[in-house]
C-alpha cells in the first residue's frame, strides 16, 4: 500500500465520521429541547386512600381509587361520578365544544363522550366539585383509544426528506455510472485494477457532493433555532422546510383559529339587533356610550350583571382577573365595561340572596336580589333564550311592559336565529319585581324547593357571545371542526376563511335525488359551482371517494363541521392524493390521528393537549397562528438556501470530472488529482456551502405561490443545466486555461500533449517537450504536481465567483447585498486555507500539490468576473421578463 493510497483511505474514514457525528450532534441538540419541553412537572391527582386525601403523580392512579376534584383541576383518569356539586368540566379537546359542560351522577347516554356521570382523562375542571371512582386509566380511556389511532397512523416522510433522498439518489446513480465508465476505459487502456478501481473512486468523489449533509443539516438545525426564538418548537428539522411548502392547511376551529375566549358582541333590546359597546385593544374607557342606561337596556344589563356566578380578584397587576367559565366571564367583563363605577360595585346595590345554578336540564340559572334602592327583592334569570321565553309573560320595549303577543314571539323567533345565524352562543334574560308585602326584608328564600316565582316573569332581552378568531389566520385554511355547521361558517367567514358576501354551497342534509353509493360532480346537484362550501361530518360519512375529491378539487374556501377524528384522518388523506402538501393545526386529542398523517402537524402549546404535542411535528408555544406565517417563510427561505447550496457544489463537479476524462480520453497528463479534488469537496468548498444557509431571503419570498412538489423540485433540469452547462463549462475553462498556461510555461504546448499519458506515466522512458527539451519521470511528476496546483487553485478561485452568484436567483447581487458575514468570512478562509495546503511542508507533498507562479495564478480571475457578469444578465433577463425563454431554462 503506498502513502499515497493509505492517505485516501484515512481521509474517507475522517468524512465519513464528520459529517455522521455533525449531523448526529444537531439532531441530538433538538431532541435534548424537545425532551426538555416534555419533562414538565408531572399532573398531580387527589386521591383518597386510607381514608386519608392524598397528592399523587396521575401515572399512580389506579382503577377502583375514589379521586376529588375541583375547578382549575385536570381529571386524572376516566373517572364516574358518585358526588357533584356544580360540576362543569371543559370537553373541547375531547369533542371541540368550547362550552363547559355540566357532570353529575346522573347517566344520561350510553356514549361515554355524552353521558352526565363520567368525567373523561385530561379533561379540564373549570367550576364546581366532584368525587369519582376511577374506572379507566392510561391506554383504556377514551384519550387512550384515541391515541391509540393516532400510533396506528405512521408518519410520511416530509417533502424535502423525498427531495434529498432524490437527489442523493440521481448522484448516486450519475457517479456510479460514470465511475464504472471511466474504470472500464481505463483498464482497457493498460492500467492495472487497482489503478483503474482509483479511476473509479475519482470519478464517485468528484460526482457525490460530500458535504451535502453538513450543509443540510446545518440549514435546519440553523432555521429550528431561528424558530425557537419566535416560540415555535421544531421537533423534526426536515418539518419546516414542509411548512414552506405547504398548500393547505387543516385547521380545528376551537382554540386554533378561535382563542376558546367567549366574547360578547350583539345585543336585542328594544326589538333590535345591535352590535354591543368593545374597547379595542390598548385603548381605555370613554365617556362615549353606544347604549345608554336607561329603559329596557338597563334592565337586560342589570340582569346580566347579577345573574353570574364570575366574579373579579385583583391580581398581583393592575389588571383585574376576572374567574369562572368562558361564557360568564364574557358577560362580566362586558357588564364591567357599561358600568362607570364597574361591574362588583354595582352588584353592592343587588346583595344575593339566593340562586339555583345552571343545569341543562333546566336550561336555565336564575337568582334573588335585594334592590337597595327600591327596597325590594328581584328575581334575575339567564339561561337559552327559547327556555327563558316559555317562563315569561311580558316583553320590556322602549321601557315598557307589553304582553308577549305572536307578533313579538315571531321577532323574538328572528332576532334568535340570526344571532344563531353569526354562530354565536346566545342568551336570553328575564326578571320579575317581587311585592314586598309577600317577600319582605328578612325573607329566607328557599332553592327546594323553590319559594319563590320562576314563571311569569318579564323578558328583558338577549346577549349573544362568539369565540373570537385568532389574529394572522393565513391564506388556504381548510376548516375541520367538530361545531355546527352555522357556527363553524360564521367562524370561517371571520377570519376569511369564506369571503364576506360569497355564496357558499351547502352540503349539510340528504339530498333526495341522489342514490346511495352515487357520485356526484361539481356543478350539479348540491355541489354548485361556487368558491365556498360547508360540509356535514354525516354527510362526508356518506359520500364516495370520488365525491370527496370533487369537493377538495374545485372548491377554494372549505369547511367541515360535526366530524369525527377518523373523518379528519379522511380528509387529509383526500387532500395528499390531490398531491397537497398538508399542515394540521390543532389542541385536541381528537386532533392528533390528523396530525401525525398530516406532511406536518403543528399543536398549540398552552391550550394544546400532550396527546395533540405528541403527534405534532412542531408546537406553537404561545399559541400564535401568525407563527405559521413566520414558519412558511422560514420554510421557504431553506429550500431557496438548500438549493443555492447544491446549485454551488455542483458547479464544481465538471472542472473536478473534466480532468480525468482528458486523461482516460484524451491522453493528457493528469491535471488534477482525486486527492485534490477531495480537498475542494471537502475542504475550500464546505464552509462556503453551509454559510449559504445563512442567506437572507429575496425580496419576492412570499409573493409566490406555494412550491408544487411535482414539478417545482429542490433539483430540477434547469438546475442541473445551469449548475454543469453554464457556470460548471465556465469554470473547467478556468482550470484547463490555468492548466495549460502552466504547461506550456515549462515547454510542453497544448497539441503535444495529446495521447502523451502513456510516455509520461513510464518511468523507464524520456519525454521530450515542445522545445525539445527532455525531463524524467520524477521531473515530469513534479510538473504535473504543479499542474495539481493550477488547477486546484483555479477552481478555488472561480468558486469564489460561483459563490456571489449563488447568494441569488434572482434579485441583483446589488440588491441581495453583503450581509451573510458567515458567506464573507468564507472567502478568506478558503484562501488561507488553499496557501496551507499548497505550501505546508510535507502535507502539499502528500497531497500532490506544490507552489504555483502568481501570473499563471491570476489567469482564473478574468474567468471568475465573466461569472458574475453573465448571472447579473440572467438575472436581470428573468427580472425584465418573468415568462421569458431565460426564466424558463435558468430559474432553478
Amino acid at each position: 500500500v503506498t502513502q499515497f493510497q493509505l492517505f485516501m483511505a484515512v481521509t474517507f474514514i475522517v468524512v465519513v465520521n464528520v459529517t455522521g457525528i455533525f449531523s448526529f450532534y444537531m439532531d441530538r441538540k433538538s431532541i435534548i429541547l424537545m425532551d426538555g419541553f416534555n419533562s414538565l412537572i408531572p399532573p398531580m391527582a387527589h386521591v383518597i386512600r386510607d381514608g386519608e386525601e392524598k397528592d399523587l403523580p396521575c401515572a399512580d392512579v389506579v382503577v377502583g381509587d375514589i379521586v376529588t376534584v375541583s375547578g382549575g383541576d385536570k381529571v386524572p383518569a376516566d373517572i364516574r361520578i358518585i358526588e357533584s356539586r356544580g360540576l362543569k368540566v371543559d370537553n373541547s379537546s375531547m369533542t371541540g365544544e368550547s362550552e363547559p359542560q355540566t357532570r353529575n351522577k346522573e347517566c344520561t347516554s350510553q356514549n361515554p363522550l355524552e353521558t352526565k356521570n363520567i368525567a373523561l382523562f385530561s379533561t379540564n375542571v373549570v367550576e364546581g366539585t366532584a368525587k369519582g371512582i376511577v374506572i379507566l386509566t392510561g391506554d383504556k380511556t377514551a384519550m387512550g383509544t384515541i391515541a391509540a389511532l393516532t400510533q396506528s397512523v405512521g408518519g410520511e416522510p416530509t417533502p424535502i426528506a423525498r427531495e434529498i433522498a432524490r437527489f442523493v439518489k440521481i448522484s448516486a446513480i450519475i457517479a456510479f455510472f460514470v465511475g464504472t465508465a471511466f474504470a472500464v476505459l481505463a483498464y482497457l487502456y493498460g492500467n492495472s485494477l487497482i489503478k483503474s478501481a482509483l479511476y473509479f473512486i475519482g470519478m464517485v468523489v468528484a460526482n457525490v457532493p460530500e458535504g451535502i449533509v453538513c450543509t443540510v443539516t446545518a440549514v435546519l438545525t440553523l432555521t429550528a433555532k431561528r424558530m425557537e426564538r419566535k416560540h415555535c418548537l421544531v421537533k423534526r428539522l426536515e418539518c419546516v422546510e414542509t411548512l414552506g411548502s405547504t398548500s393547505t392547511i387543516c385547521s380545528d376551529k376551537t382554540g386554533t383559529l378561535t382563542q376558546n375566549k367567549m366574547t360578547v358582541t350583539h345585543l336585542w333590546s328594544n326589538g333590535i339587533i345591535d352590535l354591543t359597546e368593545i374597547i379595542p385593544p390598548g385603548e381605555e374607557k370613554t365617556g362615549v356610550r353606544k347604549h345608554q342606561l336607561h329603559g329596557s337596556y338597563e334592565c337586560l344589563i342589570r340582569c346580566a350583571s347579577n345573574c353570574s356566578r364570575a366574579t373579579i380578584k385583583k391580581g398581583d397587576s393592575s389588571e383585574p382577573v376576572f374567574t369562572g367559565d368562558a361564557s360568564e366571564i364574557a358577560l362580566m367583563k362586558y357588564c364591567d365595561l357599561v358600568h362607570d363605577e364597574g361591574v362588583l360595585s354595582y352588584r353592592e346595590n343587588f346583595p344575593k340572596e339566593t340562586e339555583i345554578p345552571f343545569n341543562s336540564t333546566n336550561k336555565y340559572q336564575v337568582s334573588v336580589h335585594r334592590d337597595k334602592k327600591k327596597n325590594k327583592h328581584c328575581v334575575q334569570m339567564k339561561g337559552a333564550p327559547e327556555k327563558i321565553l316559555t317562563m315569561c309573560e311580558s316583553i320590556t320595549l322602549n321601557g315598557k311592559d307589553r304582553p308577549l303577543d305572536d307578533q313579538v314571539k315571531k321577532d323574538f323567533q328572528m332576532a334568535y336565529e340570526a344571532l344563531g345565524g353569526y354562530g354565536e352562543r346566545v342568551f336570553g334574560f328575564a326578571d320579575l319585581e317581587l311585592e314586598p308585602a309577600l317577600f319582605p326584608d328578612g325573607f329566607k328564600f328557599s332553592t327546594e324547593p323553590p319559594n319563590f316565582p320562576v314563571s311569569g316573569l318579564r323578558f328583558v332581552g338577549l346577549l349573544s357571545l362568539i369565540d373570537p378568531p385568532r389574529p394572522g389566520v393565513p391564506h388556504a385554511v381548510v376548516m375541520v371542526t367538530g361545531d355546527h355547521p352555522i357556527t363553524a361558517r360564521a367562524i370561517a367567514e371571520q377570519v376569511r376563511i369564506i369571503a364576506e358576501g360569497e355564496e357558499v354551497a351547502e352540503i349539510v342534509d340528504d339530498y333526495k335525488d341522489l342514490k346511495e353509493g352515487q357520485d356526484e360532480k361539481y356543478g350539479e346537484g348540491r355541489l354548485k359551482k361556487t368558491r365556498a362550501v360547508v360540509v356535514h361530518g354525516e354527510q362526508l360519512k356518506k359520500m364516495t371517494s370520488n365525491t370527496l375529491a370533487e369537493i377538495l378539487s374545485n372548491y377554494d374556501d372549505v369547511v367541515f363541521a360535526r366530524t369525527s377524528p377518523a373523518q379528519k384522518l379522511q380528509i387529509v388523506e383526500g387532500y395528499q392524493k390531490l398531491g397537497q402538501i398538508v399542515a394540521v393545526t390543532g389542541d385536541g386529542v381528537n386532533d392528533a390521528p390528523a396530525l401525525r398523517k398530516a406532511d406536518i402537524g403543528i399543536a398549540m402549546g398552552i391550550a394544546g393537549t400532550d396527546v395533540s404535542k405528541q403527534a405534532a411535528d412542531m408546537i406553537l408555544l404561545d399559541d400564535n397562528f401568525a407563527s405559521i406565517v413566520t414558519g412558511v417563510e422560514e420554510g421557504r427561505i431553506i429550500f431557496d438556501n438548500l438549493k443555492k447550496s447544491i446549485s454551488y457544489v455542483l458547479t464544481s463537479n465538471v472542472p473536478e470530472i473534466t480532468p480525468f476524462a482528458s486523461y482516460v480520453i484524451l491522453g493528457y497528463p493528469l491535471p488534477m488529482s482525486i486527492i485534490a479534488i477531495l480537498m475542494i469537496d471537502l475542504g475550500t468548498d464546505l464552509w462556503p456551502a453551509i454559510s449559504l444557509a445563512y442567506e437572507p431571503a429575496e425580496n419576492d419570498i412570499m409573493k409566490r405561490p406555494p412550491r408544487d412538489a411535482r414539478y417545482d423540485r429542490l433539483v430540477n433540469h434547469r438546475l442541473v443545466v445551469y449548475a454543469y452547462l453554464q457556470i460548471g463549462s465556465i469554470q473547467m475553462c478556468a482550470g484547463f486555461c490555468g492548466y495549460f498556461a502552466n504547461m506550456s510555461y515549462h515547454g510542453f504546448f497544448p497539441a503535444d500533449l495529446y495521447n502523451l499519458r502513456e510516455t509520461w506515466d513510464n518511468e523507464a522512458l524520456m519525454v521530450i517537450d515542445s522545445w525539445g527539451q527532455e525531463w524524467t519521470y520524477d521531473a515530469r511528476k513534479m510538473l504535473e504536481k504543479c499542474c495539481h496546483g493550477v488547477f486546484f487553485v483555479s477552481i478555488v478561485v472561480v468558486q469564489w465567483a460561483d459563490l456571489v452568484v449563488a447568494k441569488t436567483r434572482k434579485n441583483s447581487i446589488v440588491t441581495q447585498g453583503f450581509g451573510n458575514n458567515s458567506l464573507n468570512c468564507s472567502v478568506p478562509f478558503t484562501a488561507l486555507l488553499a496557501c496551507l495546503l499548497m505550501n505546508t511542508p510535507y502535507l502539499n507533498q502528500t497531497l500532490g500539490l506544490t507552489r504555483i507562479h502568481l501570473d499563471i495564478l491570476v489567469m482564473a480571475i478574468p474567468f471568475g468576473l465573466f461569472i458574475i457578469i453573465y448571472d447579473e444578465i440572467r438575472c436581470f433577463l428573468i427580472r425584465r421578463d418573468p415568462t421569458g425563454w431565460v426564466y424558463k431554462e435558468t430559474y432553478y
